[in-house]
């Protein structure tokens, strides 16, 4: 029996632990969070994060070899291997704000466990973090020893939140990075042997320590590039009356090439790919690379020229003016399948309408109007400017309504817009939609859900991110 303690409760901590207590039955695994409400939900049946599948894993193991618990000295003291999934976000302020990731909980969580830990243990870092935060642990852990050996390893999550679970079950592959010395190596098979419970030999890849902290932040990084590219195709798309669809159909059928991340939008968003490329900017500059920084710049700086094209289309749309106009915003989490709105589209298109003095009614089937008005309200740094953005204002919040069914988000609205791609949003009545709304009634579909051509039969006037643009809007550039 190996017994297994992960600091850090959230949406890589807890499903990561319930699969691995599924797969290893004999092990014990406890997860521990400060957050004492956190805890609880994880101990109800009512779960904190919304993922397919993740109730029954939790089900299946909690109270059997899967706890959870606030009590994290004691479970860290006894603990052979501990797992750090302890957020990184990026820095607000001081050296490297708005690109550098703040590490403090990560220093803080190296010292508690230094000064509880009465045994050797294999400490391993699971959350994304710069390329050399393992030596920076190793470090703390052995300048405060008391005698006890650590061996530090890299296992950074490869997760799409929506799919996670199955992510975890069935792994494209497995990364564990350890120093290249007997103890270090001893150490990886010793992860490696947990993995081997249920992932392929083949699939379980191990490196150096560098090469698997450098490995996340390139997969996130190659990711967005590839989003930001085709978003770039769809200003052209729209400018020349291709179809963005078609032209991502026919270069996804290279095989160098392949069809996945090629869909258009108005945006990534997720807690990963602009954190990690920031990231990985502030580590170019610190390492005397500007080109490289600047190369990946460019990345975050297309997905922000998306999410301001596509506002500036609606309100262009629109008589130039959306002020005291309705606007119903189907979609507020970053993706389908989860609840996590961080860094979402949604968030920065509600920001702008409200500024231009818009109401808008907000439907999402899992994000709580809570978390909406959280999101809207909180003051964020412009990573490029260094300067905060403007928060929702007191007045600002009598605009906003959250509804829990779409026909009624939309009853009365000028114009609708399609920000997160859940599937309801294909088989909805669009004619009852249509019915309700003011004319002439706009769609702006910022995930392509949508048929526009029947849509336009039925009376729309219809905007598709990188298609042929609806004749009301040919001599209405959206000016980003």
């Amino acid at each position: 029996m190996v017994k297994i303690c992960c600091i850090g409760a959230g949406y890589v901590g807890g499903p990561t632990m319930a699969v691995i207590a599924l797969k290893c039955p004999e092990s014990e695994v406890v997860v521990v969070d400060i957050c004492a409400s956190r805890i609880d939900a994880w101990n109800r049946d009512k779960l904190p994060i919304y993922e397919p599948g993740l109730d029954d894993v939790v089900k299946a193991c909690r109270g059997r070899n899967l706890f959870f618990s606030t009590d994290i000295e004691k479970h860290v003291a006894d603990a052979e291997i501990l797992f750090l999934s302890v957020n990184t976000p990026t820095k607000t302020s001081g050296l490297g704000a708005g690109k550098a990731a703040d590490l403090t909980f990560w220093e803080k969580a190296a010292r508690m466990i230094a000064d509880v830990s009465n045994s050797d243990k294999i400490v391993v870092e699971k959350s994304t973090v710069p390329v050399k935060t393992a030596e920076a642990i190793e470090k703390i852990l052995n300048h405060n020893n008391n005698g006890v050996k650590y061996q530090v390893l890299s296992n950074p999550e490869f997760l799409s939140e929506g799919t996670a679970i199955e992510d975890l079950l069935y792994p494209e592959r497995v990364l564990i990075g350890g120093r290249e010395t007997p103890e270090g190596q001893k150490a990886v098979q010793t992860l490696k042997d947990i993995y081997a419970r249920w992932v392929p030999d083949d699939l379980i890849i191990t490196t150096n320590l560098w090469s698997a902290e450098l490995s996340k932040l390139a997969s996130n990084a190659f990711q967005a590039q590839r989003v930001s590219s085709i978003n770039a195709m769809s200003a052209l798309c729209e400018a020349t009356g291709a179809s963005v669809s078609e032209v991502a159909y026919a270069i996804g059928m290279d095989s160098r090439i392949g069809p996945k991340f090629l869909n258009s939008s108005v945006g990534f968003g997720g807690s990963c790919f602009q954190k990690d490329i920031l990231n990985l900017v502030y580590i170019c500059e610190c390492n005397g690379l500007p080109e490289v920084a600047n190369y990946w710049k460019q990345v975050i700086k297309i997905n922000d020229y998306q999410k301001r094209r596509f506002l500036n289309r609606v309100i262009s749309s629109m008589f130039n003016t959306v002020s005291g106009k309705k606007i119903a915003i189907l979609g507020f989490a970053f993706k389908k399948d989860t609840a996590d709105t961080r860094e979402s589209a949604s968030i920065f298109v509600s920001q702008g309408l409200l500024r231009e003095k818009a109401n808008i009614s907000i439907y999402d089937p899992k994000v709580t109007e809570d978390q909406i008005q959280y999101d809207l309200a909180t003051n964020k740094l412009d990573w490029d400017n260094q300067v905060p953005q403007q928060p929702m204002s007191p007045t600002a919040r009598k605009q906003v309504t959250v509804m829990w069914d779409p026909y009624e988000a939309t009853k009365g609205a000028h114009g609708v817009c399609i920000l997160t791609e859940w599937d309801e949003f294909k088989d909805l009545d669009y004619k009852k939609i249509y019915d309700g709304m003011q004319k002439p009634a706009f769609m702006f579909d910022g995930r392509n859900m949508v048929d526009p051509v029947k849509l336009r039969e039925i009376g729309f006037i219809v905007y598709s991110i990188g298609r042929p643009l609806d004749p009301w809007l040919l001599d209405m550039p959206a000016v980003a």
